[in-house]
């Protein structure tokens, strides 16, 4: 169980990277509401952290059946793509100026950084771990970074911005490795 819960923990650090980033960016640009714009923008990182991996888990179970066989060279791989992807868009400098003003666009980008969580619940489902108290962690560990990453945006510039997605993907990566080692060799 603490192996589960350490690896929880580790897997939410890495998707909550994403917002923290979106967030830092977006708390550099913030003139007022900051509080507010924080709390806001924990409430919307961390509630589509927390869903994206019960629809991915939902999702994924009827499919486990078929590919149990490649389960965990799938679970492997999807760290990897995502880890990379996120280590690949922070050295590229995808990232622009981010606005953090109105729901609409925190939505948008709440939806956005948390598509990586729907795969860890697919990944989840495909190696049979139950996944609601990993979201629980992932949702709420997103809120927190994201609730922090507009303070310290504000305060800090988001100079940090692209080196807190690296981590994150590295994070990712070192989980996939993890699987590697104790699943699949």
């Amino acid at each position: 169980m603490t192996d589960f819960l350490l690896s929880s923990l580790l897997i939410a650090v890495g998707l909550a990277m994403d917002s923290f980033s979106v967030s830092l960016a977006g708390g550099a640009s913030l003139r007022e509401n900051i509080g507010k714009t924080a709390v806001t923008a924990g409430i919307f990182f961390g509630f589509f952290q927390f869903a994206m991996p019960l629809l991915g888990w939902a999702v994924g179970i009827p499919v486990t059946g078929m590919i149990d066989p490649f389960g965990y060279w799938i679970v492997v791989s999807l760290f990897f793509f995502i880890g990379g992807k996120m280590i690949k868009d922070a050295l590229s400098g995808k990232e622009d100026g981010v606005s953090l003003i109105g729901w609409k666009v925190l939505l948008l980008l709440a939806v956005a950084t948390s598509i990586d969580a729907l795969a860890v619940g697919i990944s989840f489902a495909l190696i049979g771990e139950t996944i609601l108290l990993p979201a629980v962690i992932i949702g709420v560990v997103a809120f927190l970074f994201s609730f922090f990453g507009v303070l310290a945006g504000h305060k800090l510039s988001s100079i940090l911005g692209n080196k807190m997605q690296i981590f994150g993907g590295i994070i990712l990566v070192l989980i996939g490795i993890k699987f590697l080692i104790e699943y699949c060799l």
